[in-house]
């Protein structure tokens, strides 16, 4: 008797082809960060574990064609829930100057999945499918699904535990980044890098403001504080005790952060006590000079120290080979 699989809770998308909707899925893999117009009372108090975001197949069509048809998926598992946000942070978003996508959630890439089946031949549910094509017909908007992770799980070769596929390993996953999206009208690419900020002055602003909540709040717990930026970005010191804080700031979700091998190994070094505090979803407002950052919702995370399931690298060092040898 076949063993019953457990299921999962999916957020299941269609994204269409059009260049806005192809530039907002690259700058959502860039950011880590998903939204959706509006709130559905569905979402409230939901706790999805992953998400599927679906290009490639027109959803205007009945479910019989739909199930004959394939799509490239992106695979992610979600951080941290649903949140309204309050940061304009999709290029559409920017230009227009108003929230357009207030109901988010954090996304990690986890696998890019080519031409998959989108009916019984492929990794996924019939109902699972079916929410991709009614998301497609409802202005992109989630559907949240009951579904085995485990077919795509193994479509992507991920390792797995049986009794608790949620438990990812993102250094055992593949991984994608924005580049791989593959449009028909594909926007021009940016500098990639999760939570990457191409606007400098942008990019200032929040550091600055994350680093000054950050501030406050130490100060505020008796620690004298000086400002580093490197090997981390403050020392905190209260009579004999010392503290190394590394400060991060987006205006998406608290999804991941970049850290250099520096920061990882300041953190792992056993006589540093390190802690990472995030500020996501922090707002900036781009008409001031200096632009002006404001609000933002703190993740703390004392005597932090960075486990290698948890860590994925983006880049590599390439030794050169030796010509002269």
């Amino acid at each position: 008797m076949m063993a019953c699989m457990k299921s999962s809770t999916f957020v299941m998308v269609h994204v269409g082809q059009s260049t806005e909707s192809q530039r907002n899925l690259e700058h959502g893999i860039e950011t880590l960060s998903w939204g959706f117009p509006e709130r559905k009372p569905e979402y409230e108090g939901a706790q999805p574990q992953f998400a599927v975001l679906a290009t490639g197949a027109s959803p205007r069509v009945q479910l019989g064609d739909w199930l004959q048809g394939a799509a490239t998926l992106y695979l992610f598992q979600v951080r941290g829930g649903f949140y309204e946000g309050k940061a304009w942070h999709w290029p559409d978003e920017e230009a227009e100057r108003r929230l357009k996508y207030p109901q988010r959630f954090g996304i990690e890439p986890l696998a890019k999945l080519e031409n998959v089946p989108l009916g019984p031949k492929g990794p996924l549910t019939e109902t699972g499918s079916d929410a991709i094509r009614r998301s497609g017909t409802d202005r992109g908007m989630g559907k949240l699904v009951q579904m085995p992770a485990q077919h795509l799980l193994e479509l992507a070769g991920i390792p797995f535990d049986p009794d608790d596929p949620e438990d990812v390993p993102l250094d055992k996953s593949p991984g994608f980044t924005a580049e791989q999206v593959e449009g028909k009208k594909k926007p021009q690419r940016r500098r990639r890098g999760a939570g990457y900020i191409s606007d400098p002055k942008k990019r200032k602003a929040i550091e600055e403001h994350a680093e000054q909540l950050a501030t406050t709040h130490y100060e505020a717990q008796g620690w004298t504080i000086e400002k580093l930026g490197k090997p981390y970005d403050l020392r905190c010191t209260r009579g004999t005790e010392e503290r190394h804080v590394e400060v991060k700031g987006t205006t998406g979700a608290a999804t991941s952060v970049e850290l250099t091998i520096n920061e990882v190994l300041h953190a792992r070094d056993k006589d540093n006590t390190v802690d990472l505090y995030v500020v996501s979803d922090i707002r900036v407002d781009t008409v001031t000079d200096p632009y002006t950052a404001s609000g933002g919702t703190v993740s703390h995370y004392p005597d932090w120290e960075p486990a290698e399931e948890d860590l994925r690298p983006r880049k590599y060092e390439y030794r050169l080979p030796d010509l002269t040898a």
